[in-house]
Protein backbone atom coordinates (compact mmCIF):
# COMPACT_ATOMS: atom_id res chain seq x y z
CA UNK A 1 0.00 0.00 0.00
CA UNK A 2 1.04 3.54 -0.63
CA UNK A 3 0.65 6.33 1.62
CA UNK A 4 -2.13 9.15 0.67
CA UNK A 5 -0.19 12.75 0.85
CA UNK A 6 -2.99 14.43 -0.17
CA UNK A 7 -3.88 16.98 2.64
CA UNK A 8 -7.83 18.72 3.03
CA UNK A 9 -10.14 19.26 -0.18
CA UNK A 10 -7.74 17.20 -1.80
CA UNK A 11 -7.58 13.98 0.67
CA UNK A 12 -11.43 13.65 -0.06
CA UNK A 13 -11.25 14.31 -3.49
CA UNK A 14 -8.68 11.42 -3.73
CA UNK A 15 -11.02 9.25 -1.48
CA UNK A 16 -13.90 10.22 -3.99
CA UNK A 17 -11.47 8.38 -6.78
CA UNK A 18 -10.86 5.77 -5.20
CA UNK A 19 -14.17 4.79 -4.07
CA UNK A 20 -15.23 4.63 -7.82
CA UNK A 21 -12.19 2.78 -8.46
CA UNK A 22 -13.30 0.29 -6.22
CA UNK A 23 -17.42 0.74 -7.13
CA UNK A 24 -16.13 -0.39 -10.80
CA UNK A 25 -13.30 -2.76 -9.98
CA UNK A 26 -16.01 -4.74 -7.73
CA UNK A 27 -19.00 -4.09 -10.46
CA UNK A 28 -16.29 -5.99 -13.27
CA UNK A 29 -16.07 -9.00 -10.10
CA UNK A 30 -19.90 -9.41 -10.28
CA UNK A 31 -20.13 -7.99 -7.03
CA UNK A 32 -21.97 -4.65 -5.79
CA UNK A 33 -22.04 -2.74 -2.68
CA UNK A 34 -25.04 -0.90 -2.24
CA UNK A 35 -23.79 0.76 0.78
CA UNK A 36 -19.95 2.14 -0.63
CA UNK A 37 -19.81 5.79 -0.61
CA UNK A 38 -17.43 8.20 1.33
CA UNK A 39 -17.65 8.94 5.09
CA UNK A 40 -19.26 11.88 5.41
CA UNK A 41 -18.17 12.75 9.40
CA UNK A 42 -14.43 11.96 7.94
CA UNK A 43 -15.14 14.04 4.79
CA UNK A 44 -15.50 17.20 7.22
CA UNK A 45 -13.92 19.50 9.26
CA UNK A 46 -10.56 21.07 9.21
CA UNK A 47 -8.19 18.19 8.66
CA UNK A 48 -10.76 15.64 6.69
CA UNK A 49 -9.58 12.04 6.29
CA UNK A 50 -11.85 11.01 3.47
CA UNK A 51 -12.32 7.54 4.42
CA UNK A 52 -14.69 5.46 2.43
CA UNK A 53 -17.38 3.28 4.26
CA UNK A 54 -17.84 0.15 2.44
CA UNK A 55 -21.03 -0.06 4.30
CA UNK A 56 -23.43 -3.00 4.89
CA UNK A 57 -24.52 -5.76 2.43
CA UNK A 58 -26.57 -8.85 3.08
CA UNK A 59 -25.04 -12.53 3.12
CA UNK A 60 -24.89 -13.25 -0.44
CA UNK A 61 -23.31 -10.48 -1.26
CA UNK A 62 -20.34 -11.14 1.57
CA UNK A 63 -20.14 -14.26 0.27
CA UNK A 64 -19.31 -12.61 -3.59
CA UNK A 65 -17.32 -10.78 -2.36
CA UNK A 66 -15.34 -13.41 -0.09
CA UNK A 67 -14.93 -15.67 -3.56
CA UNK A 68 -13.13 -12.88 -5.92
CA UNK A 69 -11.24 -12.01 -3.11
CA UNK A 70 -9.99 -15.55 -2.45
CA UNK A 71 -6.80 -16.98 -4.14
CA UNK A 72 -7.64 -18.83 -7.50
CA UNK A 73 -6.72 -22.41 -7.38
CA UNK A 74 -3.83 -23.11 -10.24
CA UNK A 75 -3.76 -26.37 -12.20
CA UNK A 76 -1.28 -28.47 -11.61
Amino acid sequence: MTKNRAQGPDRVKEAGLACEELRAALKAAGVVLPSLGLDPVSCSGSAPLGLIDLGRCNIATARALAAVLRPRETAR
